[in-house]
């Protein structure tokens, strides 16, 4: 009966060394997040479509400041600070959409414009036809 209860007292110990390595290793997967891969790669396609939109010429600040941020995000990671780098992805994205915005409200004022020099072209081209008569 005594070695029953010893090896009860060793299966209990053992048990519980199980679990507290088991909460240990649970505690420290809890606390390094995952990399944000998701948002580092939305960063990455936010810059692409405001390059492609001509953003490095009508929001040059913004496009650098959102790949300032994407290399400082990468830089997180592999220091293993995910939720710095997380927020660094995620300004980068709104940097670039930024920046695409921009290019984009630009662009739509030089067709505006353009379609008002038109405009006065033709009133002054009827204003001709109307005095020739």
């Amino acid at each position: 009966m005594k070695t029953h209860h010893g090896a009860s007292l060793t299966q209990t110990a053992l048990l519980s060394s199980g679990l507290a390595l088991s909460l240990v290793m649970l505690s420290a997967c809890a606390s390094t997040p995952m990399a944000p891969t998701a948002s580092l790669t939305e960063a990455r396609e936010a810059i692409a479509r405001a390059e492609q939109s001509d953003g490095r010429q009508h929001a040059g600040s913004e496009m650098d400041e959102a790949r300032q941020k994407l290399e400082m995000a990468e830089r997180a990671v592999d220091r293993e600070d995910m939720t710095e780098a997380e927020r660094l992805a995620r300004e980068a994205e709104i940097s670039a959409e930024l920046a695409l915005a921009r290019t984009e409200a630009t662009k739509a004022a030089e067709i505006n414009r353009e379609m008002g020099r038109g405009a006065e072209a033709l009133t002054e081209e009827m204003r001709r036809m109307g005095e020739q008569e």
